[in-house]
Formats: structure tokens, sequence, C-alpha cells
């Protein structure tokens, strides 16, 4: 299955009849749920935590990505799945396996029961952290996470790339970096992405006729970038945005990139911190 050509760059016929966003609460999700209002007849959003009230288009569901059972129902009558949830930041590992790794597989699971072929999968630039700012990386190399976060994302990634070969599910392995209205940091000067390009990359994602099962790193077009994206040209996907137009501010605010780890790796302050207990 994975020699299935994907240069097509068509898009499917119609749209969707229901299209799931996990981590519809979080960040990303609340820009996902509002960005996607036409993609599809219905959005079906879900989240551990509080949600907005659903609007006349919207299926509000809560679930724990833990549930395997309620995951299974969740996931019935979906198209495609954009996925968001989950634990985002450095933790203990019972959190992150119940959300990232065990909750991971409980997706794909009911997404191979339900027949749902299309899933945006939102890995992260900390299953490669421990590359170093000087290099410039695709996503041919192998992952090198930069802490228990990090090495959730890679599982999500593999047992992504085992149902596109066992089953022929297709995923987005999206490696965001940092994703917020602007940069907040020096760092972000180089890992931003905008919430428009988010935007236009996951409707692409949905759009396209043949996926396949690509690794692509989610970051705008800034003028110094760490991840090379030109092996998925062929997705007809191109950031519009930049974080230059904060350059100055923030190279002000904060000294110049020094020798610390946080500094040297791509990671960042990840790559510094401990194996959390508790």
């Amino acid at each position: 299955m994975a020699a299935r050509a994907v240069m097509d760059q068509g898009k499917r016929e119609s749209k969707m009849k229901r299209l799931l966003i996990t981590g519809a609460a979080g960040s990303l999700g609340r820009v996902a749920r509002a960005g996607l209002a036409g993609a599809a007849e219905v959005l079906r959003v879900s989240d551990v935590d509080a949600m907005d009230p659903a609007a006349d288009h919207e299926e509000v569901v809560a679930c724990d990505l833990g549930d395997a059972d309620g995951v299974m129902r969740l996931v019935e009558g979906c198209d495609a799945i954009v996925h968001f949830g989950g634990v985002s930041t450095e933790r203990a590992f019972d959190p992150i396996n119940r959300a990232n790794i065990a909750g991971v597989f409980n997706l794909y699971e009911a997404a191979r029961a339900h027949g749902t072929r299309r899933i945006f999968f939102a890995s992260s630039n900390h299953a490669t952290g421990f590359y170093r700012r000087d290099q410039v990386i695709d996503g041919s190399l192998p992952p090198i996470c930069d802490g228990l976060y990090g090495a959730s994302k890679v599982y999500g990634e593999q047992l992504a790339l085992l149902y596109w070969h066992k089953f022929g599910i297709e995923t987005a392995r999206v490696r965001i970096g940092s994703c917020f209205p602007k940069p907040r940091n020096r760092r972000m000067l180089d890992t931003w992405m905008s919430p428009g390009d988010l935007l236009r990359l996951t409707r692409r994602v949905l759009e396209v006729e043949t996926l396949g099962c690509p690794v692509i790193y989610g970051v705008s077009a800034n003028r110094d970038v760490w991840w090379d994206n030109s092996a998925v040209a062929w997705l007809g996907w191109e950031p519009q945005d930049s974080s230059e137009p904060w350059r100055a501010e923030l190279e002000a605010k904060e000294p110049e990139i020094g020798s610390a780890p946080e500094d040297v790796y791509q990671g960042g302050g990840f790559v510094a911190e401990p194996i959390y207990r508790e």
C-alpha cells in the first residue's frame, strides 16, 4: 500500500459528512473548530475538558482518549479525524501514556473498525528535539526525541505508519513547531507556525486526493528554519506567514543564543526537563 502514488494534487469529489476534531478545548483545537467549519457538513468536537456549546453544524462529545469504548463511539460515523487531543507538554509518564500512547492506539483502532480513512495527526518538533539548531533536517531522518512527550509522538507516528501499511489508513504526521497568534520568544522566530498556516495545511491534508503517510513539519515561512519540507512539496501546501515582523522586538528582549543545551538543540527547554515521576 505504501507504494501508492501520492502525486495527485486534486481534491476529493464531495464534502465530508462528519469530521472529528479531538482536543477541541485546547488552543489548536479551538483554532481548528473555528477555521474548519465548512470542511464537513457536521463537526464533531471532543475533549476531556469543558468545551463551548455546540453550534448548529456541530456535535459536542466529551471523551477521555484513554477510554477505549468511549473512543470507539466517538469515531463512529466520522469520515476523517483532526487529532489535536492529548497531553501537549512534558509530564510524568502515566498521563502521557493514557492520552498519547493508549489514547492514540484507541483512536486508530476505532478508525480501523469504523472505516475512517484519513487522519491529521498532530505530532511535534519534540520528536526530533535532540537535533542541533545548526542542522536542517527533513522527515527522512530518524527521530531523536527530547523527552517523554516527544517519545509519545514518535510512538504515534509509528502507529500511524503501521496502520497505513497494514490497513490503508492515511495519516499526515505533522510535526508542529510553535503555533500561537505570534511568536513568544527568540526560539520561536525559527519554529513559529501561524494559525492561518496551520488551517491551510489541515485543509490541504483533508482535501488532497491521495495522501499516504508523510511526515510534514508544521512551520511558517520564517527567515531561518531548521526543517525542510521539499520532499512533501507534492502536497501543494506553501506557508504564507512569517515570524519576521516580530524579530526586532524579540531580539531586543532576549540575549543572543548561548551554549546551554536548550540553546544548542532544536527542542529548546524540553531537552533540559527531568523525567517527571508524578
